[in-house]
């Protein structure tokens, strides 16, 4: 079974925000409002990634999370990994396509960096922009 499930979305989908604030902490409630996750929600899944090395936080008042390392260094299937678990352990098993199925995804995963979905999405943006 490939398991990829909603928190690795929310979650990635929270680091790509994260890589656009640079070295300024911001708190999970101004997150969670950005990209439309609940608070509590968003506070659980970024407690695992801090103990799996991929956040840091600050206290205080201009406090808030960040990255641990450059987004350039952080890999969707780091992020996957740390919330799920290992992809596709049982599919590798079964082999065939399979198994197949599940090198393609760590690869694609374990390519892609937050840097990449943030420059993606910036991309994104800007070609959605109306110029007069």
């Amino acid at each position: 079974m490939i398991s990829v499930t909603s928190k690795s979305r929310y979650a990635v989908v929270a680091l790509v925000e994260l890589a656009g604030s640079g070295d300024r902490p911001m708190p999970v409630k101004e997150l969670a409002e950005r990209r439309n996750i609940p608070d509590q929600f968003l506070e659980q899944l970024f407690s695992t990634l801090r103990r799996a090395g991929l956040l840091s936080s600050r206290r205080g008042s201009k406090g808030g999370y960040i990255l641990a390392r450059p987004a350039a260094e952080i890999t969707v299937l780091e992020v996957v990994q740390a919330l799920d678990g290992k992809v596709g352990q049982e599919a590798d098993e079964a082999g065939g396509i399979w198994a197949e199925g599940v090198r393609s995804l760590r690869g694609v995963f374990g390519e892609t960096t937050i840097q990449d979905l943030y420059e993606r999405e910036a991309e994104d943006a800007a070609a959605r922009m109306y110029f007069i």
